[in-house]
């Protein structure tokens, strides 16, 4: 059970790295895009990505998410799950493409209030670029080629930053800029990852394949696109009932959230394909309970740092009155957590294939944002939209949780799950109520009730007598020298000749080793 854990902190490390790189360089972007944009650009550029993000997971018809599931899938042949999900996005999203481009000027009305018909154009290549680059991704995540994966989307950040950094210092295009740069770069790194993948690919789709990855994974196109619109219907209510000033603080505690969505997003790339390589049913089911105990003891972990944190890093990065936007930073970073469990639940459904319980769940979380923002904003501002969204994903949690549960049970670890949601609720409220938010001293002593974390789990008897053992032998001098022999051996720089590990027919041995085998030289 500990080389689950070991696969999913491997993979899932280079997810979150190269997630912390992008967003680094996205805020240090910000004084360029202030300096060369007028506000209006800025927000037409965020509004047509908004957009494009949307429309992508319209086109997909839930088909990324049943090559993830289909590829593992007993009686399946992997390559052709491969090549029919690529053909069916490829024409898909191309078919879109030429049915939007007459109709850029409109869509753009209909999108900014104002007829830019180029900059519409932009976003119509933005979508077919977003789509299938998440295919071209996806590959690497099914392979488990966490270097590849990184090295990737690392060297595109490298040259697209530079690329759209002169187009909007250079030229006067506006908000065309940051789309022209972003995708039209992005277009060139997909070609080439699709060319290096070419001997899997075909535009041929097996129709009786299809159907079933279409029936599987379309029900989760309405699910994904309720939870996305919590993005944003928190925002317009709160520009409705307590006005734009309160709209920006909300939009700045939003940005500084983002630092745990960048952890949830490493687990989210990560979780499916090790949770549906596990091909027997008990087998998954001591892993899931396993990995959810220790994912939740990690996040729990970011959101005590994150939610008491929080108050020096907004007086370190944004003016005097910005400041009390950092009340809302908690709450959220504890919805995006709570997301990250919801994630967890939805591949367990997609085990069983019933995946249309999925959008009731998130149906329910959103009429349930939308009261409490219409109950608690008024009174509370941006702490109520905060716990609001907390609340929402509690209940999408519960929800999914109750239905999953009759399909597919799972025996979680209830008492040390509490042990650690109870630390971090009961650190929490240590920090808030006897520490101050400002000062050396409070500084100091944040850092002591965040460290207390680990430290009360542990005299808790969080660890188990196996883990503890495992702990021990991690931490043995000649364990500790080996591993820094081997650091500085090194493993070699991937390959793509290589051929990765894939198919149902694998035991889950056999995929670790030949992980292992991917990462030394085939990744």
């Amino acid at each position: 059970m500990f080389d689950y854990l070991r696969r999913l902190a491997t993979t899932g490390a280079a997810y979150t790295a190269s997630s912390v790189l992008s967003k680094l360089i996205q805020v240090f972007l910000l004084p360029v895009y202030t300096a060369y944009l007028t506000p209006a650009d800025y927000g037409a550029a965020e509004v047509m990505i908004a957009s494009l993000v949307a429309a992508s997971i319209v086109v997909r018809l839930g088909v990324i998410e049943a090559i993830l599931r289909f590829y593992y899938l007993a009686g399946e042949d992997p390559n052709r799950v491969v090549r029919t999900g690529f053909a069916s996005l490829f024409w898909t999203t191309t078919l879109a493409a030429l049915v939007a481009l007459p109709f850029a000027g409109p869509i753009s009305e209909a999108l900014l209030d104002e007829r830019d018909a180029g900059l519409a154009r932009l976003g119509i290549l933005g979508l077919w670029q977003l789509t299938l680059w998440e295919y071209a991704l996806t590959l690497l995540r099914l392979d488990e080629r966490a270097k590849a994966y990184f090295g990737f989307t690392v060297a595109a950040v490298i040259v697209t930053i530079p690329v759209t950094v002169a187009l909007v210092v250079a030229t006067d295009m506006g908000a065309s800029a940051i789309l022209l740069g972003n995708f039209g770069t992005g277009v060139a790194f997909l070609v080439g990852r699709l060319w290096v993948e070419r001997r899997r690919l075909g535009f041929t789709v097996d129709p009786a394949l299809l159907r079933r990855m279409v029936r599987f994974g379309l029900p989760t196109m309405p699910a994904e696109l309720t939870l996305y619109s919590l993005n944003f219907i928190d925002r317009i209510l709160i520009v409705r009932l307590v006005g734009l000033a309160e709209a920006g603080l909300y939009a700045l505690a939003v940005k500084f959230a983002n630092g745990m969505q960048v952890l949830v997003r490493g687990f989210h790339l990560a979780w499916p394909p090790l949770a549906y390589s596990i091909q027997d049913d008990d087998e998954a089911r001591r892993a899931y309970a396993l990995i959810v105990t220790w994912v939740v003891a990690v996040i729990a972990f970011a959101v005590v740092g994150l939610w008491l944190a929080a108050p020096w890093l907004v007086r370190l990065l944004a003016t005097g009155e910005f400041f009390e936007a950092h009340e809302a930073v908690g709450p959220l970073a504890a919805g995006t957590a709570l997301y990250g469990l919801y994630l967890v639940l939805v591949i367990v459904l997609g085990r069983t294939g019933r995946t249309e319980f999925s959008f009731p769940a998130t149906l329910v979380a959103v009429a349930v944002n939308v009261g409490l923002n219409l109950l608690l904003v008024p009174e509370y501002g941006i702490v109520g939209a905060g716990v609001a969204l907390m609340a929402s994903y509690v209940v999408v949690v519960g929800v999914m949780y109750a239905l999953v549960e009759r399909l597919f049970h799972v025996p979680y670890e209830w008492r040390r799950l509490a042990l650690a949601v109870g630390a971090a609720a009961a650190l929490i409220a240590v920090g808030e109520l006897f520490v101050p938010h400002d000062g050396l001293d409070g500084l100091a002593l944040t850092a002591l009730v965040c460290a207390a974390y680990p430290l009360l789990l542990f005299a808790a008897g969080f660890l188990s007598r196996a883990e503890r053992e495992r702990l021990r032998e991690l931490l043995r001098p000649a364990a500790v020298m080996e591993r820094m022999r081997a650091a500085r051996a090194g493993e070699g720089p991937p390959t793509e000749e290589t051929e990765a590990p894939h198919g149902p027919a694998l035991t889950a041995e056999a995929i670790e080793q030949a992980t292992r085998d991917t990462d030394r030289g085939g990744a």
